[in-house]
């Protein structure tokens, strides 16, 4: 099984029956969260947590009963609880010297290439920065159509975005049982899951329990996710104090398996993009790339196709020889404006400052 300590990145997605109780915020479980993150921190892993809860709080403050509120309720629950959520968090970690980030998404920001990459280079600024990002789906304007309605989908979709190794689930069940171990005595759970069969499809339910939304269902989808980008992910016990402390030394859990490493699969993924157009490059561009550099604007001779921003572009040599493929930061029209030019004169050119490279090396397949 995976350690934690073995990991560079990990992504952790907190329920809000972990956090939330019927007398509000759980300091002392969050306290012991915040440990728990100061521990991997001191280890050199970049931690990002997914945290429901802004709409369990904003209810309790302002006095929304009922099982079901309406959208519009549902949303001012959130706008009130959202800042009180995200300086639960910041009182949390500062004792451990830890900085946070508030990060709000929609479903519609992954799927919009610009938006994701707008998200992936944020995330990936502050985690450079030391900073612990603490995501959360944007129920403030969210609506049914551009909702991911369940936070381990959204965190698994935070795990994929910055390249994570590690995804952990903290669950009010301590594993993946083959059946519901509440109804079913004979319910197995299980320590390892290798490959996502129909099988262990069909095992998975929709129980979820108090304030959370998120059945096994939902974990398997998250789990399918992760791994087909190389994330290992763990579905373990949430409501124990130290909860990550207690996965590492070995209280019972559930991993799904990834068959590859993050980096391999992102690259897997590019490289069978179609490209929408190509930029060719001067020789001592090729011989930066070739030394793991990013491809910047100052090398590259010529521009060719309609290509957006986030769209596959093939990389050229001098020659005209495709030699890689990325996706590149800028659209044609802003790459050709950029040809030849060096980041001081960005924004003369562009009217703004832009991104200092036209392909990042992360987002890059030679």
């Amino acid at each position: 099984m995976a350690s934690l300590m073995s990991a560079k990145r990990v992504v952790v997605k907190i329920g809000s029956a972990l956090l939330v109780g019927a007398d509000g915020l759980k300091r002392d479980w969050l306290g012991s969260l915040a440990a728990d993150v100061a521990m991997l921190k001191a280890k050199g892993i970049d931690v990002i947590l997914v945290s429901s809860g802004s709409i369990a709080l904003g209810r309790g403050v302002l006095g929304l009963t009922g099982a079901n509120l309406p959208l519009e309720q549902s949303q001012a629950a959130a706008a009130v609880g959202q800042i009180r959520l995200a300086r639960a968090y910041e009182e949390a970690l500062a004792p451990h010297d830890i900085k946070t980030a508030q990060v709000l998404v929609t479903l519609e920001d992954s799927e919009d290439r610009r938006r994701y990459l707008n998200t992936r280079a944020t995330l990936a600024t502050l985690l450079g920065m030391g900073v612990v990002p603490i995501v959360n789906e944007n129920d403030t304007i969210a609506t049914d159509e551009i909702r991911y309605g369940d936070n381990d989908r959204l965190a698994a979709q935070v795990a994929v975005t910055v390249g994570a190794d590690q995804l952990i689930l903290l669950s009010d069940v301590d594993g993946f049982y083959s059946g519901n171990p509440a109804q079913d005595p004979e319910a197995k759970r299980f320590s390892v899951i290798d490959s996502i069969t129909p099988e262990i499809e069909a095992m998975a339910g929709d129980a979820g329990s108090g304030l959370s939304k998120g059945g096994m269902k939902t974990k398997v989808m998250a789990a399918k996710m992760a791994i087909g980008a190389g994330c290992a992910m763990a579905i373990t016990l949430g409501s124990r104090i130290n909860p990550l402390k207690a996965l590492e030394e070995g209280e019972p859990a559930t991993w799904f398996v990834a068959k590859d490493d993050p980096a391999a699969a992102r690259k897997r993924w590019i490289s069978s993009m179609k490209p929408r157009g190509a930029v060719r490059l001067d020789e001592g561009a090729v011989a930066a790339l070739k030394r793991g550099k990013s491809l910047l604007p100052a090398g590259v001779t010529g521009v060719s196709g309609r290509f957006g921003r986030g769209d596959a572009i093939a990389i050229e040599n001098a020659n005209g020889t495709v030699i890689g493929v990325g996706l590149a930061r800028y659209d044609a029209k802003e790459a050709g404006a950029l040809r030849g030019k060096h980041s001081d004169e960005f924004a003369e050119v562009l009217g703004y400052s832009g991104r200092a490279a036209l392909v990042h090396r992360d987002d890059m397949v030679l």
